[in-house]
């Protein structure tokens, strides 16, 4: 009669995931706090008292409820056009949510594709796709996506389009240095021998060992969309108005600051903890896949 063994077995991968994020308060917080806004933009359409377009001219920046002079009709007041402040926050929320998937999705892929072609590349072309990216490194983030838009022209979509470029030399030189650093592994030299193709070698055995720094990477990379589109949105070269979005709702509200501040005050608080949340869960996620900083 064989004894089954009392060695315990290990955790999987998800629940060890779990094990580490969770030890980070803030993380989870913000994990908590994105997943309550990525329900927000997913249901905007069916949660918005108003029309975010509709203008109610004999309610021109009408106050909060808790205000006088305030309706439970707006409950966070009125805009200078008489649009109600929460369904265009709840609607902002769907656009400001698409930005960051659309620009995380291109640069990341962009990046990744870039960066393994670097890591596989011949000295020389390496050498010419790493200056490439510090020349882009080179300028301000914000001022390179400004002129692509001015180039593009001022459009959501090109706002997007800006941004991902201005994004993605971070995940090429990611990914290279994490392909430097796999391909002189043992796996890689045995899948080479064992006569595994370049596609196969950049794909499916490399790139998986690889994706912990750049999912933490992504994470990062959301807010700064959020952020960046929302500046383009101010300056008037993102969403153009009357497009809901939190960045062009700070622009034209700005010059009604003082006699209105809830115009400014929501959609600025809107984007300091969508923001605040991601960075959160960002660092929870670096804490959680980066083995240097897990605890025996």
């Amino acid at each position: 009669m064989t004894e089954m063994s009392n060695t315990p077995s290990r955790p999987s991968a998800l629940r060890e995931f779990w094990y580490y994020f969770r030890e980070n308060r803030g993380a989870v917080i913000g994990l908590w706090v994105f997943g309550a806004f990525l329900i927000v933009a997913a249901l905007a359409p069916y949660i918005a008292p108003h029309d975010p377009t509709m203008q109610y001219r004999g309610n021109i920046l009408q106050p909060p409820v808790w205000q006088e002079g305030g309706s439970w009709q707006f409950p966070l007041g009125t805009d200078p056009l008489g649009r109600d402040m929460l369904s265009r926050l709840i609607v902002g929320a769907r656009f400001s949510f698409f930005v960051g998937i659309v620009v995380v999705s291109i640069a990341s892929a962009g990046g990744i594709i870039i960066g393994l072609l670097a890591g596989f590349a011949p000295q020389w072309l390496d050498t010419i796709i790493m200056r490439l990216m510090d020349i882009i490194l080179a300028f301000p983030s914000l001022l390179l996506a400004l002129v692509l838009v001015v180039v593009l022209g001022p459009s959501l979509t090109n706002a997007m389009i800006a941004i991902a470029i201005v994004l993605q030399p971070h995940y090429v030189r990611l990914t290279r240095a994490s392909v430097m650093s796999e391909r002189q592994k043992d796996y890689v030299t045995s899948a080479r021998v064992a006569g595994a193709g370049l596609m196969r070698l950049m794909f499916i055995t490399v790139l998986p060992n690889c994706l912990a720094p750049i999912i933490v990477q992504a994470a990062l990379s959301f807010s700064t969309a959020i952020l960046d589109a929302a500046a383009l949105g101010f300056l008037g070269m993102g969403a153009q108005p009357p497009t809901p979005e939190w960045g062009t709702m700070l622009a034209e509200a700005r010059e009604f600051i003082l006699r209105a501040w809830w115009v400014v005050t929501f959609p600025g608080v809107a984007i300091l903890i969508t923001v605040l949340a991601i960075n959160l869960m960002g660092d929870g996620l670096r804490d959680a896949l980066d083995p240097k900083l897990k605890r025996s």
